[in-house]
């Protein structure tokens, strides 16, 4: 007789609201597009199975969104009970039907990024392997590069504190921000930077869609002296054609893709050579589901991936990439987490418990605004 289908029995959501230490600012703030950045929102996704397994997945929200999310979230999430949790992308695609009125992409498909990440999580750890392993890890550490310390709202000194802080922490590449109205200050700040680091360690600069195309066209020539890594989001993030202009022009190479929330909007960009990285985000593209996909379609375009922010969730992903990608150092969401990444010489270390290796802590718990429950849960 053949044994029962395990199915899920239970789901549980939290909406967590993590307060940053100091208001955040980059070009949007500067630009008057957006005010400074004090609390990021998470949402939890907590879902067990009929066999008693557990799966942990979160997606998240800035300055705006989070209620929503939630609220997208408790609507859609019991179309996932009684469904067999190894079937992962037709879970995804249930729950995206089950709100399919208001569209495959944005919050809808933040919400679901969730539950995705719950499944995945949850069929690494009844395999007993890392979520890295399971998907067929290519390396068991990956390039990494900080961005925290180099946010606009930060003195210059300070940020030239920061970045001698994350080399001796073991971080291999600094990001600055830029996109300044006055677009000196940003010249000054790069240069202070590149002559602090020396010419060879690894430098990105981060525009946050604040130029205009000939704007972006000045700076990346000005920029060209400074040996960047990377020069990202320059023009506005659905500006294919614009950027696919710049990285033809230019030798530094363009990185976006991070505000992108479908396989579609990424593919856009993919088809059109609008990138030299792409960075897609696994929780704003709706989870590794849609993520393996976007990931595949670069891959194949020749394109390198550097996922965008939740390092706790895309060091497994880029371990998993053939071509050796970038993945950002962002610690901001620690406390949300009893355990840390570790890094040395300039790499960070892919994990080996089971799952992705995390779990709530009770820091979480205490910044909880608002749960639900779905089915049973043990």
């Amino acid at each position: 007789m053949a044994d029962a289908q395990e199915t899920v029995t239970g789901i549980k959501l939290h909406s967590v609201y993590l307060p940053l230490k100091n208001p955040i600012s980059d070009a949007k703030v500067l630009t008057g597009r957006q005010k400074p950045m004090t609390e990021i929102a998470i949402l939890f996704c907590e879902i067990e199975t009929s066999e008693g397994h557990r799966g942990l997945g979160f997606s998240y929200s800035k300055r705006a969104g989070g209620p929503g999310q939630f609220a997208h979230a408790k609507e859609i999430a019991p179309a996932l009970l009684g469904e067999d949790p190894n079937d992962i992308a037709k879970a995804w695609d249930k729950l995206a039907w089950a709100g399919a009125s208001v569209g495959r992409s944005g919050l809808a498909v933040q919400a679901i990024g969730a539950f995705d990440v719950a499944l995945w999580d949850l069929k690494a750890k009844r395999a007993g392997l890392s979520l890295a392993k399971l998907l067929g890890a290519q390396r068991d550490s990956v390039r990494c590069y900080n961005t925290s310390g180099g946010f606009l709202h930060t003195p210059l000194d300070e940020v030239l504190v920061n970045t001698t802080r994350s080399r001796e922490k073991g971080i291999g590449g600094i990001k600055l921000k830029v996109g300044q109205p006055d677009w000196a200050l940003d010249v000054k700040r790069v240069s202070a930077v590149r002559e602090h680091l020396g010419d060879a360690f690894p430098l990105m600069v981060d525009a946050n869609q604040q130029w205009d195309r000939p704007t972006a066209q000045r700076m990346g020539r000005i920029f060209e002296q400074f040996n960047l890594i990377w020069i990202e989001e320059p023009l506005d993030c659905y500006d294919a054609a614009g950027h696919a202009a710049l990285a033809a022009q230019l030798d530094t190479p363009i990185a976006t893709g991070e505000m992108l929330t479908s396989v579609s909007e990424h593919w856009d960009f993919i088809r059109q050579n609008g990138a030299d990285f792409l960075m897609p985000d696994a929780p704003r593209v709706g989870g590794i589901t849609p993520f393996l996909k976007v990931a595949t379609l670069a891959e194949f375009a020749g394109l390198t991936i550097a996922p965008h922010f939740s390092m706790e969730l895309h060091i497994h992903l880029a371990a998993a990439m053939q071509r050796e990608p970038w993945v950002e150092h962002f610690e901001w969401l620690e406390p949300l987490f009893n355990e840390r990444l570790a890094v040395k010489d300039g790499r960070m270390i892919v994990p080996t418990r089971p799952g992705l290796g995390v779990s709530m802590s009770e820091q979480a718990a205490a910044w909880t605004r608002e749960t639900a429950a779905f089915g049973e849960i043990r």
